[in-house]
């Protein structure tokens, strides 16, 4: 079985690529971020000790966890942060390891696993290959205008707080240009694959 990892900023359109390498390809996808939110669901394995660190007054009528009040909180407290991810991280890899051995039992042959901080929290320990996705600044700052709306200040703060493109070209294997057509980006998914 093949693991490949990809990352890449906010709005380079790794949705896009994970589509195609899930629906084109084969591949069986895991997306870090969505891994998170379930961990944090009632019942599983992170949402009492998150309600033990916030308080109740982050728990809604329904239960579930409001994952804005925690990103009020550690937006200004970045020990809640640091203590937050303690929680969640481990959690996360030890679902995505648990997954891809399960798949790697039932003959998966391409296994990819999507983090905007994959690097930050050493996933490439795990991947045969890394992938960076990546689009220039001013197609992302369209997408994420046209996709969720935000102002040109909050895209230039959001990206100030990413890692740079000169930082992901040096700790990945491949480069994937996002910024043309999908034609293009489907022609080099096709020869990544190949690596």
């Amino acid at each position: 079985m093949k693991v490949i990892g990809i990352t890449g900023g906010v709005g380079a359109g790794k949705s896009a690529v994970l589509d195609f390498l899930q629906n084109q390809c084969g591949a069986y996808v895991v997306k870090a971020d969505e891994v998170g939110h379930k961990v944090m669901e009632p019942g599983q394995k992170c949402y009492d000790e998150i309600i033990r660190l916030f308080g109740e007054k982050i728990v809604k009528d329904d239960k579930s966890i409001d994952r804005k009040a925690i990103s009020d909180v550690v937006f200004s407290e970045t020990e809640k942060l640091a203590a937050l991810n303690a929680i969640v991280h481990p959690t996360v890899r030890q679902y995505i390891m648990e997954t891809m051995n399960r798949k790697l039992e039932e003959g998966c042959s391409l296994f990819i696993v999507e983090s905007a901080i994959l690097l930050e929290v050493n996933y490439q320990e795990f991947c045969d290959f890394v992938w960076y996705i990546y689009t220039n600044p001013k197609v992302r700052a369209e997408r994420l205008q046209q996709s969720r709306g935000y102002s040109l200040k909050k895209i230039e703060e959001i990206i100030a707080n990413q890692p740079s493109d000169e930082y992901y070209r040096s700790h990945t294997d491949y480069v994937i240009d996002n910024s043309n057509d999908f034609e293009s980006t489907s022609e080099q998914i096709r020869r990544g694959l190949e690596l």
